[in-house]
Formats: structure tokens, C-alpha cells, sequence
């Protein structure tokens, strides 16, 4: 199957001179390259007519003092184009996506050296990115990036903050230090934006300084050699548009900066709500303890395949203690069992994740690992606690899906990996990495404020695995072995936080007994059959409230809704469905539901809806509320 239909063009301006203003295809957006005043290279964003960058810096700094793109270099040509084509992803928010976008590349030479720098720019409606390609005769010069954003005003702004509540919000002028990308700015109550970075091949992945009351960011660079003999394109430098803060969330242009996978060659890459094993150790139920063993498995699988749930991930230690260098990850002391596992849960068409330490994803020989794990059969590899700098992190990040893709496993990275940067759209089994506070292991940091503020943050990046779901709710500790305090949410709100969490895998962690308990939100979670036909944000508010739209492969829609620690109703219009007569399952909170007193009230109504239709939400303090639909 072709994934890409496209038509493109290209003009050449060979001598072309600045400015140069590259718009995008509705011609809401202008990107300008000038040089400035002082002779530096710089850029201005406006979007809607609104100035939103200005004196923003291109280029770099040399070892020998020179400033390429300025100093004794010269425009040597220009080149235009556009590009109108569909990607038809393998997994996503939608099943098919407009790639369109204008460009401008520009391309300075330094006589006499040999030395080229080339600009790539491009224009979509929903942002711009630029990326470099620097190619220098001399082995022995360096260079370095200055790149930078010169905010036109002191706009607010929120950050992804590690393992921790996002940081902000915080006005541009009081981030003094570095900040981690995504970095979502809201620069009027219509205008909203995100700097990201896209297609981070090679290089150090972005991270943000800026210097207090001052609204420039720089991108914290680090040192390259300069002899390059081909072309070594950097990662493309983004900045995101939207009129809400849900355009941000829905767009595809992280995913469409980075080169198209062949779809045929990812047919085995199953997007799904897979379960956990980690956090139902201790669970008790009538008289059963659950443990991580195959016992236990065996009735997860079964609950699995009832409901037509993915698969189940194994999680840590099933191959010996993780962290000990010892712990062999193809002949650990239940490997025998995890074989039987897996082709018990070939019987049952329900796929088993194996978990993979980088202690031993280091100590063992990786390819071999992998390669012995597709032979047993498994669906897919969670690689947690990966060590070593944020560059060779990503390196390592690349080289892992690389060879998860050749050994037919899908991927999930854990504890503090690197960003997501679209490295779904070239490797699809790449489906979702823990860009987040996984909220199970949150309880001094993870709020219903948080939830609201991260996917409006973190999950801009890329897919998120934040293990929501969790349907026992009790007060205190309860019998798990694990972190087994209380989720600082309702029952709620954890059903429609799986929806709302965008992921391939979407792990849940809780025991069959506890999502029986609740029907009509177990119903929800089954109907979320994945890939998405389409996929909306239709309202919310950063650090406030979200409401997700999502359509599931069979057609039905699925609507998610959360708040933060205030109650809240919300009306939810129901335009976007075709003509016709449906029928909708609406739970919602208790009316004495809350998220830190009673959080297992839930009530459940049905209603007659057509696309003239509009549904009252009532959310409890940290709660939420589910919706689904379907014709009748």
C-alpha cells in the first residue's frame, strides 16, 4: 500500500536575494528571513496578523570566530516550492492527514572555503519549522547553534518538567535557567503556540535558556565538528500554531517532519489497551491473591480476550532483579513460564509485552535479545531506566526501535526517556514512552490539575504512557504490594483519562474484578478500539479541563472529559455527527463524588442524540466523565 499521495513543486531563484517571506497555504502565517540591522541572520513569525517572533537568530557561531551566514558569507540561491499530499498513517489520531505546506530553502556559501550552509523553512496552517545542513571543508572547525525565539510579548507559558507537575504558569520573563520542551505558550485568549523540535536524528536534543525579565529562549547547543562530506540535516526546530490550546494537541506536524514508513512493512503493529501486571501484585479478590505469575497472567488474558483488549505487558524482574547485571533477559528464572504465556495468549489472539532493563538491554547483546524475543513470539518490549547523556539516550532510543521494528516487536520507553519528536511516523511500532508522570507513581506530585495541564504539555510531543485506569479507588493503602496509596482521582475521570491520553499502547493497571465492577465504564474502555478513524479536541482549557472527541475503528464515537480540583459542567455539542438517530451511554460522576473523598461514585443515564443534539457533563471535583455513542 502507498502511504503517501502527494504533488510537489519546486522553483529555483539561483542568486536570490533577502528578505524572503514564506507564508502557508491558507496564507494565515508569514515567516520572514532578513538579515538585521547588525548584519545577523534572523527571522519574524506573525500569524492571523498578529506579530508573535521578531529578531529571532538563525545560524551558528564557527570555532575560528565567524558567524556562518554573516561574516564574509553571501545568498547563493533560493529555492520555493510546495507540497499538497496525505499521509495514511499505520496507527493515530485519524486515519488520514493533510500534509501540506509551503518552503523556502536558502542556501549561503563562503568563497573560496568550499564551505555551504543550506536553510530548509517550511510553512504548514498549523506552524513553521526550519532545520540546517551544514557542510564544511575543514576537519578541524567547530561550530555551534545560535538559534533563538525573540517573543514579541510577555505571553505565559507551561513546561515539561521530568517526573514532576509541569512547570508554569509562568510568564516568559520569570523563566530564569533552562526549560524542557514541549515548551505551550498562550499568547492571546485566541492564540496559542508550542516550540518543539522535530525528526532528532542526530545532534542534542532541544533545551531551552533564557535569562530573567527577558523574553528570548535559546537553544542550549552543543559544540559539532564541522567536516561533513554529505548531507547531515540537523532536527527541525518547530514552532507550533493554534487558535485553542486543543489545536496544538490535534495537530500532526512533529509526526509529518519526519520521513513516512512503508504501512505494509508495520501491518503487525497491533495500537490497543493492553494490561499491566505491576500494579495488580497483592491485589485480592474473594480469597484469590494476584501475583506476577502465570497463574495470574492466565485470567488476565482471559479478561483480555472477553473484552477485546490488545494484550498485557509483563513488567520488571521476571528475569531476575533488574538492576543486577547477572539477570540473563532470555533465560531469567520465568522465562519458561513466559514462554507459555505467550502462546497461551496466541490462543486467545491477546499479544504479551516483555519487559527489558537497560542494565540488560546493555549487558547482553541487544539484537540477540530482541531477536530471541520475536521467536517466543512476543508483541512488543517496554525498556525501562535507560542510562547515560540526553544525546546518546536518543541514540540508543533509535538504534532500540530500529531493531524492535526488524524483530517485530512494538516499543514502549520508560523512565525519563528522550522527548518524543514524530519517530512514530518512520517506525509505527514506536507507539507510546513515559513523557510524563506515570500518575501511579505520582501521589506527592500527581493531581487532577496535572492530568489537565500535561496533555496540554507533554502529549503535544507525541503518544504518552501514563497508566491511567485504575477503577479501585479505595481510601489508604490497600493490599498491593507496589505504591499501593490512593489516585488523587474518580472512577470516573480514570476511564475517560484513557481516552483522553493519546497512546498506541494504552496500559492499564488494575485487576478484572475491579473494571467488572463497573460496566458501563468497562463497556467505554472496551469500545476504544484502536487505530482511531478520527480524533478532537472539542474544548479545554490548560490546567483546567479537556474535552476529547475520539472515533473508534468500528465508528462509534467516544467522548472523554476531565477537570482539575474544581467541579464543572459542561455542555458538549454533538455537531460532528453524521445524520441519524444515536444512541449515548453517559457516565458521570456521583453527585457526592470527589476526588480525594468519595471517589468511586459514579451514575450512568442513556439518551436519544442526533447531531442537533448537545449533552450535559457534570464533573465532581477531579472527576470526569464518558460518553459513547452509536448509531441506531
Amino acid at each position: 500500500m502507498i502511504t503517501l499521495l502527494a504533488a510537489a513543486s519546486i522553483i529555483s531563484q539561483a542568486g536570490g536575494k533577502l528578505p524572503m517571506n514564506l507564508k502557508s497555504p491558507d496564507g494565515k502565517t508569514v515567516l520572514t528571513v532578513r538579515w538585521s540591522d547588525e548584519g545577523s541572520l534572523v527571522y519574524d513569525l506573525t500569524y492571523g496578523g498578529v506579530c508573535l517572533l521578531n529578531d529571532s537568530h538563525l545560524g551558528f557561531t564557527t570555532s575560528d570566530g565567524l558567524a556562518p551566514v554573516r561574516d564574509g558569507w553571501r545568498v547563493d540561491d533560493v529555492s520555493a516550492g510546495k507540497y499538497r499530499g496525505q499521509w495514511l498513517p499505520v496507527w493515530g489520531k485519524r486515519a488520514a492527514v493533510n500534509d501540506e505546506y509551503n518552503s523556502e530553502t536558502i542556501l549561503f556559501r563562503c568563497d573560496g572555503d568550499g564551505n555551504l550552509i543550506s536553510i530548509d523553512l517550511r510553512a504548514y496552517n498549523d506552524g513553521v519549522a526550519f532545520r540546517y545542513d551544514v557542510r564544511f571543508a575543514d576537519a578541524a572547525k567547530t561550530f555551534r547553534e545560535i538559534t533563538d525565539y525573540g517573543f514579541a510579548g510577555d505571553y505565559t507559558a507551561w513546561y515539561y518538567n521530568g517526573e514532576r507537575h509541569n512547570l508554569g504558569p509562568e510568564l516568559l520573563s520569570a523563566a530564569n535557567g533552562d526549560r524542557t520542551p514541549i515548551m505551550t505558550i498562550k499568547a492571546a485568549d485566541d492564540i496559542y503556540m508550542a516550540v518543539h523540535e522535530a525528526c532528532l536524528y542526530a545532534g542534542k536534543p532541544l533545551l531551552l535558556h533564557s535569562e530573567s525579565d527577558d523574553v528570548r529562549f535559546n537553544v542550549v547547543a552543543a559544540e559539532m565538528s564541522g567536516q561533513v562530506s554529505e548531507s547531515c540535516p540537523s532536527a527541525w526546530r518547530v514552532i507550533m500554531l493554534g487558535h485553542t490550546p486543543g489545536n496544538l494537541v490535534d495537530s500532526h506536524l512533529i509526526e509529518l517532519l519526519n520521513p513516512s514508513a512503508d504501512s505494509d512493512e508495520f501491518s503487525w503493529v497491533r495500537p490497543g489497551i493492553y494490561l499491566w501486571d505491576w500494579r495488580i501484585n497483592g491485589a485480592v479478590w474473594d480469597g484469590y491473591r494476584y501475583t506476577m505469575n502465570y497463574d495470574s497472567w492466565t485470567r488476565m488474558v482471559d479478561f483480555a480476550a472477553e473484552n477485546g483488549f490488545a494484550g498485557l505487558v509483563l513488567d520488571a524482574n521476571w528475569y531476575g532483579p533488574e538492576f543486577e547485571k547477572d539477570s540473563d533477559p532470555t533465560k531469567g528464572d520465568k522465562a519458561r513460564d513466559v514462554q507459555r504465556i505467550i502462546n497461551y495468549g496466541k490462543e486467545k489472539e491477546v499479544g504479551i509485552w516483555l519487559y527489558l532493563n537497560d542494565v540488560a538491554g546493555t549487558n547482553y547483546p541487544i539484537e540477540a535479545t530482541l531477536a530471541q524475543y520475536e521467536e517466543w513470539g512476543a508483541a512488543g518490549v517496554k525498556y525501562g531506566f535507560m542510562n547515560g547523556t540526553d544525546i546518546k539516550k536518543n541514540e540508543k532510543t533509535i538504534n532500540v526501535t530500529r531493531l524492535c521494528a526488524k524483530h517485530h516487536l512494538m516499543v514502549d520507553f520508560h523512565d525519563y526517556p528522550v522527548h518524543p519528536w514524530g519517530q512514530d511516523r518512520t517506525y509505527p511500532n514506536a507507539v507510546t514512552r513515559e513523557y510524563c508522570k506515570a500518575q501511579l507513581d505520582g501521589h506527592s506530585i500527581f493531581y487532577p490539575k496535572t492530568f489537565v495541564t500535561s496533555v496540554f504539555v507533554n502529549m503535544v510531543a507525541g503518544p504518552v504512557d501514563m497508566n491511567n485506569g485504575m477503577f479501585d479507588l479505595r481510601q489508604g493503602r490497600t493490599t498491593r504490594v507496589d505504591n499501593n496509596q490512593a489516585v488523587p482521582s474518580t472512577v470516573t475521570a480514570e476511564a475517560a483519562r484513557t481516552l483522553i491520553t493519546y497512546s498506541g499502547a494504552t496500559v492499564i493497571p488494575d485487576i478484572p474484578e475491579y473494571y467488572r465492577k463497573y460496566p458501563e465504564l468497562l463497556s467505554f474502555l472496551a469500545a476504544q478500539k484502536q487505530p482511531w478513524q478520527e480524533s478532537r479536541t472539542l474544548a479545554g482549557e490548560i490546567g483546567e479541563y479537556i474535552v476529547m472527541l475520539r472515533q473508534a475503528s468500528d465508528g462509534r464515537y467516544l467522548i472523554g472529559a476531565a477537570t482539575n480540583e474544581e467541579a464543572r459542567e459542561l455542555t458538549v455539542n454533538l455537531d460532528f455527527l453524521p445524520k441519524g438517530q444515536y444512541s449515548a451511554v453517559i457516565s458521570e460522576d456521583g453527585p457526592d463524588a470527589d476526588y480525594l473523598k468519595n471517589r468511586e461514585s459514579s451514575r450512568t443515564r442513556t439518551a436519544t442524540v442526533d447531531r442537533k443534539s448537545s449533552v450535559v457533563l457534570e464533573l465532581a471535583p477531579g472527576g470526569g466523565a464518558c460518553v459513547l455513542i452509536e448509531k441506531l
